[in-house]
């Protein structure tokens, strides 16, 4: 049998499926007597609802039934929760205004959904939705974030005093101000984290069905988080008992965050399979996926970094005005609080930290988390801020990095968080190594004599593994004598399959083709804490190896009693039982088969080796890693090319080399894409949205990207858990945003730029260069 263990590169199983066209996604589900459900949305960014006229929708063919917010009333749906019991939150200042899965009287952003209309064919539902007349009175928009706190600004909600959400802080703000009062140097920066839609592959959709007698509903959903959403859906939105929801979902193509939530339209379905009396299914078409998904990021942050005379960082403080949308989303008031908090200040030895967070509504698409969610927006801040107090004090950036970094641990942040390990020092090392930055001025002067800019960037980040804390998991033996593994992480295409596979194989010595995975299903799973934080390895790969020994262990003295042999004589390994010093031995999956015809077996042997465990986390582990981008730009026309890029990731022990860096290129795409490509753009009057297509919203293609390198630097392990291991997912789209940043600010600084907002747009960069010039 071949070895696919911990640490081996092995090619995704799952892949084999989906390439044969063999995976199932939410649109591959049709169900008996399934009707189709298309959302009217509203054209307007500010509007009360005057009226909303369905009769001759109604009368349309094929029309079963039209869902208003009448209808969500009668059956008493409750808003859709958001999480706002948060430390640091000012409770005082907090404004959490009612969010129905329909508009109700007034819409607050374009695309919120207003009814409902189902029939037999999604063809039909589309020609009855022309057919809803919705009547609207105009009302201003505020779309502005850096002006949605001003006394004068426009109020999203009506009898609101402010735009304000919340106010959020962390740190002790007496005792930076003071550090910042003595500093000999202060350095600030005025920066935005641009909006970005998450863009999965495959766009969201769900199916509703009800049973009447049972009184109970199912949802499938392309989604992350199934006993998230079906808590959260049976105690605040149904008010019924959470055994009267199941929520499953299969395959899904991509989440990103942005699957993870509890949406206007997953309740929708479900409340129209209930008045109908028949399945309802909904997917998002692509231009519908920017009005109906969340989008992530969108700040505005004024930073301040505090540091003497040798370039030692003493102090930083950031006030940041965090964009909530229309409407608090299920985990929006987390994002720029307590998953940002965790990480700021980076991997540096800062001993005073305060940050203030002014969350706002506006009249726009609700924002929440976003692969990596608070952390890349703490990258951000501090590795430009390093790069500016490096451009101010005449020194090299990485040198000041150096000096700063933390070297002995563990260490305990200013805001209170403990790094358990780390060697940043080292891994930097290694990124400069790989890049070849000893050589970076000589390209500079070769891409100038071919009158290009060209400019070096360096993000040294840190990340944390959050996400709920604790996982189950079941390893079950079949009838069949398979083995299935029951999870209640949920993949979205990071390749769990293989991962819980290989750890099951380096315990257990079981085949992969023994070996089947079972997810997202609350029927099946009892519970699962879903995706999110890239926790999935960490607390449900733990878990695995906790049930994996368990089996291991039960077979031993299983063993022991089949092949009458003492205890300890009684020897495992690949997958075979043995006793020592005879040829006496049996298979694992033997042993189980001999169990289950066991009439009688003695005290502690049990009729299969079947086992569960759980991990709880304790402490987090912090990922972290130097990416190193370089680019040339063309003075002329502004054009920002991306030529070489190199990453040195510390994620612990690496369960799959393959697997792993496949979530680092993937994550630094998406990074990337949003340093030179990815915006969306509203219009301040109307609250128009301008980026509604891929026609208009930029992904990064292929030819964007240059070969990248990727390698793991393992010299710091973890002892957070027992696989050693630190999350991968959402690294790449942590590091990457600065290190493109501060490359480009590299190459226009003979120009007198120091800074830019993302993204570096041709037209952008061109007209920085001329102001420069004038």
């Amino acid at each position: 049998m071949e070895k696919f263990g911990i640490g081996q590169a092995v090619r995704r199983r799952e892949d084999e499926r989906f390439l044969k066209g063999e995976g199932r996604f939410i649109d591959d589900i049709s169900l008996p007597r399934q009707l189709f459900g298309v959302v009217v949305r509203s054209q307007h960014a500010h509007a009360r609802l005057v009226s909303v006229d369905t009769c001759d929708a109604s009368a349309a063919p094929g029309v079963v039934r039209i869902v208003t917010i009448e209808d969500c009333r009668a059956a008493g749906l409750g808003p859709i929760p958001s999480m706002t019991a948060i430390e640091g939150i000012d409770p005082d200042s907090l404004q959490h205004p009612a969010r129905y899965p329909l508009a109700d009287g007034t819409v607050k952003y374009v695309g919120e959904p207003i009814v409902f209309v189902v029939a037999e064919t999604v063809a039909q539902a589309r020609d009855a939705a022309e057919l809803v007349f919705v009547d609207y009175e105009t009302l201003p928009a505020m779309v502005d974030l850096a002006a949605s706190l001003d006394d004068e600004a426009v109020q999203v909600w009506e009898g609101h005093e402010t735009n304000r959400a919340f106010r959020f802080t962390k740190g002790d703000a007496r005792a930076v101000a003071t550090v910042f009062a003595a500093a000999p140097r202060v350095v600030s920066l005025d920066l935005i984290n641009n909006r970005v839609a998450p863009s999965a592959i495959e766009p969201r959709g769900s199916i509703g069905e009800y049973d009447a007698p049972a009184g109970r509903y199912t949802l499938h959903v392309s989604g992350q988080a199934v006993h998230g959403n079906k808590m959260q859906m049976a105690a605040a939105v149904f008010q019924t008992e959470p055994d009267n929801i199941r929520v499953v979902a299969g395959d899904v193509g991509g989440g990103f965050g942005a699957k993870n939530f509890v949406y206007p339209e997953n309740i929708l379905v479900m409340l129209a399979a209930r008045l109908s009396g028949r399945p309802v299914k909904w997917i998002a078409e692509r231009t519908e996926t920017f009005f109906a998904e969340i989008h992530g990021r969108d700040h505005v942050t004024h930073a301040e970094l505090a540091l003497d005379d040798d370039g030692v960082f003493l102090g930083l403080r950031v006030a940041t005005t965090a964009n909530m949308g229309a409407y608090l989303s299920s985990m929006a008031p987390v994002i720029p609080t307590a998953a940002s908090w965790v990480s700021m200040g980076g991997n540096y030895g800062i001993a005073d930290v305060y940050m203030e967070v002014n969350a706002a509504y506006t009249n726009t698409v609700p924002v929440d988390a976003y692969r990596g969610a608070g952390r890349p927006e703490a990258a951000y801040i501090i590795e430009r801020l390093v790069d500016v107090a490096a451009l101010e004090l005449g020194c090299e950036p990485d040198d000041l990095r150096v000096g700063n970094f933390i070297r002995a641990f563990p260490h305990q942040m200013s805001l209170g968080m403990t790094i358990d390990c780390g060697d940043f020092a080292s891994t930097h090392s290694l990124a400069m190594q790989s890049a070849g930055l000893d050589h970076s001025n000589a390209r500079k002067k070769h891409a100038a004599a071919r009158g290009k800019l060209r400019g070096v960037g360096t993000s040294s980040y840190l990340e944390v593994t959050l996400g709920m804390p604790s996982d189950g998991t079941e390893i079950r033996f079949e009838d069949d004598g398979k083995v299935t593994l029951l999870v209640g992480t949920h993949s979205t295409g990071q390749g769990h399959e293989t991962a819980y596979s290989q750890i099951v194989h380096e315990v257990l010595g079981l085949a992969f083709e023994d070996i089947s995975i079972v997810q997202g299903d609350t029927d099946l799973v009892a519970t699962g804490g879903g995706h999110g934080g890239s926790r999935s390895l960490m607390i449900g790969g733990s878990a695995m190896l906790g049930a994996a020994g368990k089996v291991r262990e039960k077979g031993m003295a299983a063993a022991a009693h089949i092949l009458d042999a003492d205890l300890d004589d009684i020897v495992f390994a690949d997958g075979l039982y043995a006793v020592r010093g005879t040829n006496l031995s049996i298979t694992l999956l033997e042993l189980e088969r001999a169990l289950r015809e066991a009439e009688d077996l003695p005290e502690g042997v049990e009729h299969t080796l079947g086992s569960s465990a759980t991990f709880e986390r304790t402490r987090h582990s912090f990922p972290n890693g130097c990416h190193v981008a370089e680019v040339e730009i063309d003075p002329d026309t502004g054009s920002v090319v991306l030529v070489d890029y190199t990453v040195i990731d510390d994620f612990g022990r690496i369960l799959n080399p393959l697997i792993a860096a496949g979530q680092v290129y993937g994550g630094c795409v998406q990074g990337i894409g949003q340093a030179l490509l990815e915006q969306i753009v509203y219009d301040d009057q109307s609250g128009q949205i301008f980026t509604g297509s891929l026609m208009d919203y930029a992904l990064p293609r292929a030819d964007d990207l240059p070969a990248m390198t990727v390698q793991f630097n393992e010299a710091a392990p973890t002892d957070t858990n027992p696989l050693g291991v630190k999350g991968a997912g959402e690294a790449g789209a942590t590091g990457a945003p600065a290190a493109i940043a501060n490359a480009v600010i590299d190459a226009l600084k003979d120009h007198g730029v120091r800074h830019l907002e993302m993204p570096f747009t041709s037209e952008k960069v061109w007209r920085a260069i001329k102001a420069a010039q004038t």
